[in-house]
């Protein structure tokens, strides 16, 4: 696997009508981009083999990736969907809301019947969330393969569900593996979790011009602090405590969330002048993101999958501070694996400036220690994973 064209042998024996694809994943960018970054690979792949690739991305019609298919010009269909609210407490997963949810389950798998049959898809990619589990039943039912991606190193309950229904399993870690039924392991790649190739091909210099870092000092590392596009309140206010210090190592770009600029803005106005040059504090990072990417040294950010696969792919030191309340705790799960092989910082438990300060200091400080956290963060990254996933749903319909 891992070839960028399809072969002649391959190619002839493709349909010569137009690839039929359904993608299905969503509800929130982690499963979300890695679908979009798959479909983009695999028309690129067919187009260099003289073939068409015809698109239905099949959804929540409030999702993230209804908005994410109309912006791509991928049509879109919706379906019902139950999502279950995990508890430890056995009667609450009888909750209203829960019961509500799991009615919406076989109406949903009707609907997904209907547009499967209807589309008559060549395979069907489900990148996991709720939507993916009608869909990848449907295509079950409708005699039609069906490849199923995991992004995080434990699987989601989405693809925990579609594991026995898979033509072809794709997971992102070797870790996965132990996992999955007996029965899905033979039919399992290692695959990586694909990432956005503009995010590899990213320019320190350029990031200096149009954020006009000309403060910075660029004998000094740069840290890119992260809590997501809205931010987080959390890694904000243990930076912002922390700032002073951090200043006096280091650049510090700090994307923050758009409804937290004022409030930092007015700490940041009491810090000294050669300090506060060395200060970007921004709302949102946009397509300057790969460039802030190449320009920073250290990476402080929470530990969602496609972060993690982006990190990695670019081989950066990273402190990671993972979301407390993510799906089956996959945030501190995935830091956590990272920190074992010496491939990053895990701040687990409560996060305090002095804890921050502590994970932060050795990166700073020690070129040499940055460097192999990097080169073995680099050594979990899988900047070809696009590829090795279409790789993965064309050998399900070649066989």
């Amino acid at each position: 696997m891992g070839s960028s064209t399809v072969n002649s042998a391959d190619a002839n024996r493709l349909p010569r009508r137009a690839f039929r694809l359904i993608v299905t994943g969503g509800g929130t960018g982690g499963h979300t981009y890695p679908a979009l970054t798959a479909v983009r690979t695999l028309r690129t792949r067919l187009a260099a083999a003289g073939r068409a690739l015809d698109v239905l991305w099949v959804g929540t019609a409030d999702g993230l990736e209804s908005r994410v298919a109309a912006a791509e010009g991928i049509e879109f269909a919706a379906v019902a969907t139950g999502k279950i609210r995990r508890s430890k407490n056995p009667l609450k997963l009888v909750s209203p809301a829960n019961v509500k949810d799991m009615s919406n389950v076989p109406r949903g798998v009707g609907q997904a019947r209907r547009i499967v049959s209807g589309f008559r898809p060549d395979v069907v990619l489900a990148t996991g969330g709720y939507v993916a589990v009608p869909v990848g039943l449907a295509a079950k039912m409708c005699r039609r393969p069906l490849v199923v991606h995991e992004q995080t190193v434990r699987l989601g309950l989405a693809n925990r569900a579609l594991a026995r229904a898979a033509t072809r399993f794709a997971v992102s870690s070797e870790s996965t593996l132990p996992l999955l039924p007996e029965s899905a392991c033979r039919l399992t790649a290692v695959t990586g979790n694909p990432v956005r190739p503009e995010v590899l091909s990213g320019q320190a210099d350029k990031a200096v011009q149009t954020l006009g870092l000309h403060g910075f000092d660029r004998r000094l590392p740069t840290v890119y602090v992260t809590g997501g596009a809205q931010g987080s309140q959390q890694i904000n206010a243990v930076v912002r405590d922390a700032l002073p210090w951090l200043l006096s190592q280091a650049n510090v770009v700090h994307q923050c969330g758009a409804a937290n600029v004022a409030a930092l803005q007015q700490h940041a106005a009491a810090l000294p002048g050669d300090l506060a040059g060395r200060y970007h504090l921004t709302g949102f990072v946009g397509p300057e993101l790969p460039d802030v990417l190449a320009l920073a040294d250290v990476v402080i950010s929470r530990s969602g999958a496609g972060t993690i696969a982006e990190l990695t792919a670019l081989g950066k030191a990273a402190v990671f501070i993972p979301l407390a309340t993510s799906a089956g705790n996959e945030q501190a799960h995935n830091a956590r694996h990272l920190q074992e092989a010496g491939a990053a910082v895990a701040l687990l438990g409560e996060v305090t400036p002095e804890s921050l300060r502590s994970a932060v200091a050795p990166l700073l400080t020690d070129p040499h220690q940055r460097i192999g956290v990097a080169e073995r963060a680099r050594s979990h990254g899988r900047p070809d994973a696009a590829e090795r996933l279409v790789d993965v749903v064309l050998s399900a319909v070649l066989g």
